[in-house]
């Protein structure tokens, strides 16, 4: 699962491996059905694997310096060769069906010969599709769905290849460069005009989007410590985003095992209103102003949208990157799953769970935003009103929590303190910046919340805050408490709840979210440290002064990122990444604990 990097072009991303094989791509959107799934089932996935025949090779896999295009690395006893990725990004953010995924094919050294192998399966291999093949390229034809593939070569080539369809539909190839020469094939999504792509313009293509990230990245105002590991998760939190709606996906991928053969396989290529919140935060820390303004817009247009409609609340818990909320969950039984993790499921059954945490991290991030001059206008303070309204009237309800447990509904103790923060956040913007609002409501139910989980949030056997109200296991989402001013980090309360979880939650400096056999989740099977709550632990250690501890938690993290520096939802036991990859939420914590910490060490 970690061996894969990662590009994209603002609308869609494609996985691939360390040894050249595209192994996941869904077009045109994140949320689209597969072109490319070789990742949950290697034989009917789909894939394009491009790699040196005969022999043995050695890869080596990294990112172009401040960019997300990838080079793959191949070391023959014959010559050395690479294949650049990368996806053109549109001149413009309107969404469109039309996407490129461009692969370069260059000899450094020696010689070197190569074999192509491009077997797209359309709709999670549910739609067939018939191959026209030219002298000039490839169309892949379904019923709903097309790829087409154009050529990078010069004229005269047809001496250095060579390339047939077999029985399968899929195009076989053969093609040999010498040191310098450079050739390969661009894919776009949909029925293109077929003609050959000179070398010269590929690279014009490879120049402009080099340029875009780098242009990109030179607006990151982030100088401290671990300058490398964020910039890098900037640029795959921005890789995540879906530039038409400035929505951010959880993560590109669906149905990666959080336990393997086990059945905690969900799809996370929707925008939770949680992961969304946190990354207006985040992006601000570190300069990007126009991504954290997208993000307000796309969460007050979910409050406009939502409002008076029927559901769970005033928000729905996720929604599709263009604002959509049809997010029916089903299983894909021709799939095998990631290492025979089954079932395989797309869309996302906890879309209708009651989670009231959400409102705190939607109202903190807009009131962060707030002070950081991106004030909504009169429109978008009504619906915030309207929000906090429903807020005060309804905190007191059990809801399926921070971790979408499927085992019937809790007074969870974080969902009341992120209601606590929602009605907080909203009187402090309605007095700070002469709004209309009922503040003695607001400021009513604030306070009976703060003394709800005081009283009943806290266990005097533990002397710890716990997860819910009828329980007395520990929840790591807790660690928040301090960081958004409900306590300060240096209370006993909270020093003695700190020291109960790194007794029961942290395992050499690894976080778990919740103990499950202590506490069921309706889920089968058990599942790794949570990289988040790590990141958080960090967080929350330097808030309490531990610098030394934070810091050396913080440098231990960061060994179990990948080879690209990227990471998925979760660190198994022998320090294998687990589920979705790579997970917004984690890159996001990366980024405000180095913030964080590195704050308190200067």
């Amino acid at each position: 699962m970690a061996d894969h990097g990662l590009i994209g072009d603002l609308q869609t991303a494609a996985l691939i491996t360390t040894d050249g094989t595209v192994d996941w791509w869904c077009a045109p959107r994140f949320d689209s059905p597969s072109v490319f799934g070789a990742l949950l089932d290697a034989e009917r996935g789909g894939h394009l694997t491009t790699r040196p025949t005969g022999g043995t090779f050695t890869t080596k896999q990294l990112y172009l310096p401040d960019t997300a295009v990838l080079v793959t690395r191949f070391l023959t006893p014959g010559g050395v060769g690479e294949i650049v990725d990368f996806m053109p990004i549109a001149a413009d953010d309107t969404a469109s069906d039309r996407h490129r995924l461009v692969r370069l094919v260059r000899c450094v050294r020696g010689e070197i010969a190569f074999s192509v192998h491009l077997a797209p399966r359309f709709d999670y291999g549910r739609e067939s599709h018939k191959t026209h093949a030219t002298d000039d390229g490839v169309v892949f034809e379904g019923p709903s769905h097309a790829l087409t593939v154009r050529l990078i070569r010069e004229p005269g080539d047809e001496q250095r290849g060579r390339s047939w369809v077999d029985a399968d539909g899929d195009v076989r190839g053969e093609l040999r460069l010498s040191a310098g020469q450079v050739r390969g094939l661009m894919l776009e999504t949909g029925a293109g005009q077929l003609r050959d792509l000179r070398v010269a313009e590929a690279l014009r293509l490879f120049d402009d989007t080099v340029d875009f990230w780098s242009r990109w990245l030179a607006g990151c105002t982030y100088d401290g410590r671990w300058r490398e590991m964020v910039h890098r998760s900037a640029i795959t939190l921005k890789l995540m985003t879906y530039a038409p709606t400035g929505a951010l996906v959880a993560a590109p991928t669906a149905a990666l095992p959080e336990q393997l053969g086990g059945e905690r396989n969900w799809d996370y290529r929707y925008t939770w209103v949680r992961d969304a919140s946190f990354s207006v935060y985040s992006l601000l820390s570190l300069g990007f102003t126009d991504e954290a303004a997208a993000l307000g817009r796309w969460l007050r247009d979910r409050f406009d949208e939502q409002n008076g409609k029927d559901g769970p609340g005033p928000l729905r818990l996720m929604y599709r990157v263009d604002g959509s909320s049809d997010l029916i969950e089903e299983t894909l039984p021709h799939w095998s799953g990631y290492r025979g993790s089954a079932p395989v499921r797309i869309g996302n059954g906890a879309a209708d769970q009651l989670q009231l945490d959400i409102y705190g991290e939607a109202l903190d991030s807009l009131y962060v935003a707030h002070r950081n001059g991106l004030a909504p206008g009169h429109q978008g303070w009504l619906a915030i009103r309207d929000l906090l309204d429903w807020v005060a009237g309804n905190w007191s309800q059990p809801e399926e929590g921070i971790w979408e447990t499927r085992g019937g509904r809790q007074n969870f103790t974080y969902g009341r303190l992120m209601c606590w923060v929602a009605l907080d956040r909203g009187l402090r913007m309605a007095t700070e910046y002469g709004r209309p609002a009922p503040l003695d409501t607001w400021r009513r139910e604030r306070d009976a919340i703060y003394d709800e989980i005081m009283q009943r949030g806290w266990s005097p056997r533990r002397q710890a805050f716990r997860q819910h109200y009828e329980t007395e296991v520990l929840d790591s989402s807790l660690l928040r408490m301090p960081t958004v001013g409900f306590i300060t980090p240096t209370d006993p309360m909270w020093t003695s709840t700190l020291r109960a979880m790194e007794a029961e939650l942290v395992t050499d400096s690894l976080v778990y979210r919740y103990d499950p056999a202590a506490s069921p989740d309706g889920l089968l099977g058990d599942e790794g440290t949570f990289s988040l709550c790590t990141f958080q632990y960090v967080t929350a250690l330097a808030g309490a002064g531990e610098l030394s501890k934070a810091r050396l938690t913080f440098e231990k993290m960061l060994t179990y990122a990948n080879h690209l520096g990227l990471y998925s939802e979760e660190i198994g036991l022998t320090g294998e990444q687990l589920g979705n990859f790579p997970q917004a939420f984690t890159h996001l914590a990366l980024i405000d604990a180095a913030v964080a910490l590195d704050r308190r060490l200067g």
